[in-house]
């Protein structure tokens, strides 16, 4: 019976630290029920204002209307090229001059 008094104490604290990660699931289903109704609002919200703006178009200036048809007129500009240095860009030109110095 020793045994049984000692796990007492340890079994009630087990219990009491069940019941408080009871406690903070139920809070955090609460929350969480909370956050997917306010995202589901939020997506008929952008479903509504997706849906407004298709059909109106806003009234240009006629400065922009001519400058439109003047980019439909000309050719399509070449895709844009956008250098990013790297931390390791001497390295990499040290090997294309090595690669075009074999060549």
């Amino acid at each position: 019976m020793g045994g049984s008094q000692q796990q007492s104490p340890v079994l009630l604290a087990r219990i009491a630290e069940k019941k408080a990660e009871l406690a903070n699931l139920k809070d955090l289903q609460a929350l969480s029920g909370g956050l997917a109704d306010q995202m589901q609002m939020l997506a008929d919200k952008l479903s509504t204002l997706s849906n407004g703006t298709e059909a109106a178009k806003l009234p240009q200036p006629k400065e922009e209307e001519d400058s439109e048809k003047k980019a439909e007129d000309e050719p399509p500009l070449p895709q844009t090229l956008v250098r990013i240095p790297t931390q390791h860009a001497p390295a990499v030109i040290e090997q294309a001059n090595a690669a075009t110095a074999e060549d």
